[in-house]
């Protein structure tokens, strides 16, 4: 039984035990103000009436025409009279039963009519005694009735006393509900703090819980710093900041194969030109110097284009990847003409060449390194600050503007010209946690079904990515209704910019909420950064839904976001980027554990994207990840991904 039920027996056993108390003692003092009122009555009308009778000289017939005509009056139970020699002269009686106070009332509280008796006498000549006794159904009837509105009295004041009662155990009870929900919240990873209220025992709980919150926040907040460390140490290159070459690899080819990459883009290979003779003419430090300015150039980009990724292949070997296609060369004429700047001031013979290549839906990463390189390789042959630029966009493919491409994307939604594709989450025993489902549409009738890479970026221009994710989600209750299986779809961050968003998904769940208890819903990482807000509000609209919501392409800000434990997120899924090439580097490992411990003590889930061989899913299996998706569990399934 609750502490609070316990206090609500006890002040109502309290109230009870008074009144009962009270209505009891009210009850037997009335009774014995009115048995010592009968006595005294009796007594006096007992002399009164004697003295009546003395006044008839003491003729017979005249006294007890007397003492009938008292009787008759019908207050008495017994009018007796008894010669002087204790002959009976006169005797008179009737019962009368009370007319209000019920049968049980009077055996339990009976009244005692005490018998008045008086002398009557003719002159000095004794006559004998009268004797009267009132009827007790009066008294019973008025301590019956005087009960009640003693009852009443006392039940209005006990309700008084009761409301009062309540507004104190409410009082007392809010800050117990709050150490609670804190305690529940700390359970489910979410660190809040509550007000203190004013009974100093409660103060001193949640002035406890308090500080315990403020130390797990502490502990946290070290936790998340350590991920970013590690992430730096493994994923970047010490002299420049720059992504390693492992990383880097592992971001190109996260960009190439997610279901959700632009299917244009474009690669840059930066090289400094005899790296070694530079070193032997400026010295190692002045070197490094002008090395971390090239790095510093190529991280421009990185800042101005969300998307962009830069990374350091080697010594002397930069690389630059960007999302959207046709603007290789003008980068690659803005990076030149900045370096042959800068450059000069580190030594007058310093130079570099640049490879780009325009990427149109390819997804080798192999061949597109291999073109890039194959650039790279004709500008060093013509010399310092050499360009080389390959492959122009492809002139078979349709250009079409903004309005064709919002009258497109809008004809496949109201047609039904959409459909979610199908790819396998597992955990570690390999049973299903959930089927990723990326959503397809038809763009030309009877044509393919396109991966969001293709339209998405339109979609985003035309503002049309809240109602794309309210079709997915859909899509996906559709289904879950229909086989019962768990499954994700993606959230745009640009749908999270509308006020009604989260409200009508919520309407949307509640309307289906067996359907709702099984739907994931993946978030861009870079959402909890720049939208922190919308993200939270979100979280909390779905959270009565059942629905799970989590971060998906994390990693690279996993550290970074301030307030990751207020986002009540569910999951978390890790880029393909920062597992690629696990198996072997424990520097990479060293931070995926470090993440994995931060995010369970967060009850947060951690599942892994991308993964492409075996070796790396059973490294992530020991490192105490979740789940994972990729290339090696669709081949290992037989998935289409339809």
């Amino acid at each position: 039984m609750s502490l609070i039920r316990q206090v609500w027996l006890l002040l109502l056993g309290t109230l009870l035990l008074a009144f009962a108390g009270a209505v009891g003692v009210s009850l037997v003092s009335a009774r014995d103000t009115l048995q010592t009122q009968l006595r005294l009555k009796n007594s006096d009308n007992a002399a009164s009436l004697a003295l009546a009778l003395s006044q008839q000289k003491g003729e017979r017939e005249l006294m007890a025409l007397l003492l009938a005509a008292q009787f008759d009056t019908g207050f008495y139970r017994s009018i007796r009279q008894v010669a002087a020699d204790g002959a009976p002269v006169f005797a008179r009686e009737a019962q009368l039963a009370p007319q209000r106070a019920p049968a049980w009332f009077t055996a339990l509280l009976p009244i005692e009519s005490v018998p008045g008796v008086a002398q009557v006498s003719d002159g000095w000549r004794a006559l004998g005694t009268v004797s009267v006794v009132s009827h007790t159904a009066y008294a019973h009837d008025e301590l019956w009735l005087g009960g009640l509105r003693s009852a009443l009295a006392l039940g209005v004041i006990g309700l008084l006393a009761g409301a009062l009662a309540a507004w104190a155990v409410a009082r007392i009870r809010a800050p117990l509900d709050d150490t609670v929900r804190q305690a529940q919240l700390l359970v489910d990873g979410r660190f809040v703090t509550m007000p203190e209220p004013r009974p100093p025992e409660l103060r001193r709980l949640t002035q406890a819980m308090n500080t315990m919150v403020a130390r797990l926040k502490q502990t946290f907040e070290a936790q998340a710093a350590q991920v970013e460390a590690l992430r730096r140490q493994a994923h970047s290159d010490a002299l420049t900041g720059l992504s390693n070459r492992k990383h880097f690899l592992g971001q190109l080819g996260a960009i190439l194969q997610r279901e959700d990459a632009a299917l244009d883009g474009a690669l840059v290979l930066l090289r400094v030109l005899d790296l070694a003779e530079v070193n032997r003419q400026i010295g190692h430090a002045s070197a490094d110097r002008m090395l971390a300015a090239v790095g510093q150039a190529m991280q421009t980009y990185t800042r101005r284009a969300p998307g962009c990724q830069a990374g350091r292949l080697n010594g002397s070997d930069f690389a630059l990847v960007l999302p959207v296609g046709g603007v290789a060369l003008e980068t690659a004429n803005a990076i030149v003409d900045a370096l042959r700047a800068a450059l000069p001031a580190f030594g007058a013979h310093i130079g570099v060449a640049v490879g780009a290549v325009e990427l149109h839906g390819e997804r080798d990463v192999a061949a597109v390194l291999g073109r890039a390189d194959a650039a790279l390789a004709q500008a060093e042959t013509v010399g310092p600050f050499a360009i080389e630029h390959a492959g122009a966009i492809d002139a078979a493919q349709p250009v079409l503007g903004e309005a064709a491409w919002r009258q497109r994307i809008g004809a496949a939604l109201d047609e039904g010209r959409a459909r979610l594709g199908s790819f396998a989450l597992l955990d570690a025993r390999g049973e299903t946690i959930h089927l990723e489902c990326p959503l397809r549409l038809q763009l030309v009738a009877d044509g393919p079904f396109e991966p969001a890479g293709r339209w998405m970026p339109h979609a985003l221009r035309a503002h049309l990515s809240a109602a794309i994710d309210e079709r997915a989600v859909a899509l996906a209750l559709d289904a879950i209704a229909a086989d019962g299986r768990a499954r994700c779809v993606n959230v745009a961050g640009a749908s999270l910019g509308g006020s009604t968003f989260a409200a009508r998904l919520r309407e949307t769940l509640l309307a289906r909420p067996e359907a709702a208890r099984k739907l994931w819903l993946d978030v861009p990482e870079v959402v909890a950064v720049e939208r922190f807000a919308a993200l939270q509000e979100l979280t909390r609209q779905l959270r009565p839904t059942g629905a799970r919501v989590g971060l998906e392409h994390a990693g690279e800000r996993l550290g970074r976001i301030k307030r990751l434990l207020d986002l009540g997120l569910d999951y978390v899924k890790l880029d393909a980027s920062a597992i690629h090439g696990l198996a072997g580097d424990e520097g990479r490992a060293g931070f995926v554990r470090s993440a994995v411990t931060m995010l369970h003590g967060l009850s947060v889930r951690v599942f892994a994207e991308g993964v492409g061989d075996a070796e790396d899913a059973q490294r992530l299996w020991q490192l105490g990840i979740d789940g994972v998706t990729g290339p090696w569990i669709s081949a290992q399934r037989g998935d289409s991904g339809a």
